[in-house]
């Protein structure tokens, strides 16, 4: 794709990425057969085809408008159109840049951006979300039943095993998952504790700061990831072989911490590092030895894999094979690779959107009858059980939960478990 870009945003460092990315798309509409949203609106500037051009037509300057804001809010930043582009383009990075650019000189209303700067102040805070959730407790039993689901009870986590093992590993809290599934990563803990590998919750990490980022608040965001990666370094300097993400949301994110903090001269390399560590769940169960280790199962479950893990992370297959492995017998789902509408903040500032994408995804995980639906993202497991009277769980917990009727009677009596 030509392009032409003003002197102002040319020679910007985001100015050159976007360049780049604007170049290497050769406008062939590939991406529109799996945009979820050009899906159920039809109009080409909701689809990743269109929203480049309203962002290459800014760039080279052009007024944006509250419309051309709208179109770009509109998307999921799925990625989708990632996996499916045949020229490579990165057009997560080009729609973030856009937004930014749009926000700084396009006003949004009162109430839009007092709901965005709400979400900024209060998801990213596991303390303020749990005070949250705990006072919206008290009025859950009389408020409206459609309003109910939208309202996730705080939790609290079960047994976290004793750190143990020589092979260590970190794991991020988080900020929602802190506060409404605590017990997932309790979960992953003590599932590979029977592997040999202890898991470490490093208490000074948090939000991984995709909110603040995904929001236009960049710097926000950057602050947030350089506090994770100060408080992870001196235990990857005690030799922790690897950071473990269970929200697959999070993963993508600091999987991209070395290249997004490339130009910071204090925090590049480590930054790096990090992104070089971090690791999915699933795929540390690359180890045929430690899926080995994996309970047996004999269940029905409908898997849904979140964009994060298929899109993002480009891990398409990889949890679907562990279960495979295990017994587990999956039921098909039509149109797999399509977003069930959370997408972060998305279900709250796009919300109409959100709910014909998740109605559509239940009905492609109900339809073959499973005995629960299992997934691998805590804002896809939030979105789907708004919606269905089976159970949704992530797919750690699935083998945690199976684990207590599989110990031996030497592992019992050793008092590990």
């Amino acid at each position: 794709m030509k392009t032409s870009l003003t002197d102002h945003f040319r020679n910007s460092e985001e100015g050159s990425e976007a360049e780049a990315i604007l170049r290497s798309c050769v406008h062939c509409g590939f991406c529109l057969a799996t945009c979820p949203t050009y899906e159920l609106l039809g109009d080409e500037r909701d689809s990743p085809r269109g929203r480049i051009y309203l962002i290459k037509e800014m760039l080279e300057g052009q007024t944006p408008s509250q419309r051309t804001q709208l179109h770009l809010d509109r998307c999921l930043t799925c990625r989708a159109c990632e996996t499916t582009c045949p020229s490579g383009v990165r057009y997560g990075r080009l729609v973030d840049i856009g937004r930014r650019f749009v926000d700084e000189r396009v006003e949004r209303t009162w109430m839009n951006a007092l709901k965005r700067w709400g979400l900024r102040m209060v998801f990213p805070y596991p303390t303020r979300l749990t005070r949250l959730l705990g006072l919206a407790g008290w009025v859950r039993p009389i408020i409206a039943a459609k309003f109910k689901s939208r309202i996730p009870l705080a939790r609290k986590a079960d047994n976290w095993p004793v750190e143990r093992h020589a092979r260590k590993m970190l794991v991020l809290d988080g900020c929602v998952q802190a506060s409404v599934a605590p017990n997932i990563n309790a979960a992953a803990a003590r599932v590979l504790d029977r592997s040999g590998i202890s898991l470490v919750s490093v208490k000074e990490s948090g939000c991984c700061g995709a909110v603040s980022y995904h929001l236009s608040a960049r710097d926000e965001g950057l602050a947030f990831m350089r506090r994770n990666i100060d408080a992870w370094w001196p235990h990857i300097e005690q030799g922790a072989e690897a950071i473990i993400i269970t929200a697959s949301g999070c993963g993508v994110m600091i999987k991209e911490y070395g290249e997004l903090l490339e130009h910071d001269r204090e925090y590049a390399e480590k930054a790096a590092r990090i992104s070089e560590l971090t690791v999915d769940i699933a795929e540390v169960f690359a180890d045929e030895t430690l899926v080995n280790q994996l309970p047996k199962i004999n269940k029905t479950i409908a898997f849904h894999s979140p964009c994060t893990l298929q899109h993002g992370q480009q891990l398409n297959g990889r949890v679907e094979s562990i279960l495979n492995q295990c017994g587990i017998s999956l039921t098909p789902v039509q149109d797999a690779h399509l977003c069930c509408g959370s997408a972060g903040t998305y279900s709250i500032l796009q919300a109409d959107i959100s709910k014909q994408l998740l109605k559509n995804k239940i009905s492609a995980l109900e339809l073959g009858d499973p005995e629960l639906i299992a997934t691998a993202n805590i804002g896809c497991m939030l979105q789907l059980q708004r919606a269905t009277q089976l159970p949704v769980k992530h797919w750690i917990e699935v083998f945690d939960a199976n684990l207590g009727c599989q110990r031996s009677s030497d592992e019992i009596a050793s008092g590990v478990f």
